[in-house]
């Protein structure tokens, strides 16, 4: 599907990938929660999966997604505490082209609004991978609920000013 432009608000293409060893279709709130809410901000869901929590599953799922021409975001959930399992920013980072550090600084700032110190337990990150953003936060509902709604949906929102990361996605995309 690609960037489809018209007037106003930029529609992107978007996966979202649940990190988990127990989460299924069936108990995934958090992914049914970013579904919901790309969907409702004029997106559309273009894959979503769910992974084992191993860095090479994820490594291997998240490759296929950000190979995809058709898919501007990825939207990942689960994995970024210290727990034995948590390996999503060790799967991910290594497939960044460029860091967006600013996120996972303004995550943990808007979680300790919420949650206060405990914020500190989450390895949220965000970057570039082959002209595609990808998002890593938390696996649970809330946390995606913060996400998404102090960063990520303005950031999808190409009439975000002063800039956005659909912006950066059309400029990407035109090689």
């Amino acid at each position: 599907m690609g960037l489809v432009t018209g007037k106003g608000l930029q529609s992107l293409s978007i996966a979202v990938l649940t990190v988990s060893d127990t989460r299924t279709r069936d108990n995934d709130t958090s992914g049914d929660y970013l579904v919901k809410a790309l969907e409702e901000a004029g997106h559309h869901t273009n894959d979503r999966a769910i992974v084992r929590d191993d860095i090479y599953q994820i490594r291997a799922v998240l490759s296929v997604l950000i190979a995809d021409a058709d898919i501007n975001a990825v939207l990942i959930t689960g994995g970024t505490g210290f727990s034995g399992r948590d390996s999503t920013p060790e799967a991910v980072q290594p497939l960044f082209d460029k860091a967006i550090d600013g996120f996972g600084e303004v995550f943990r700032a808007l979680s300790y609004q919420e949650i206060g110190s405990s914020t500190v337990q989450s390895r949220a990150l965000a970057g570039f991978a082959n002209s595609t953003v990808i998002f890593c936060m938390p696996g649970s509902t809330g946390a995606c609920k913060t996400a998404w709604n102090g960063l990520i949906s303005q950031q999808l929102d190409s009439s975000h000013r002063p800039c956005n990361f659909a912006g950066v996605l059309s400029v990407l995309e035109v090689k």
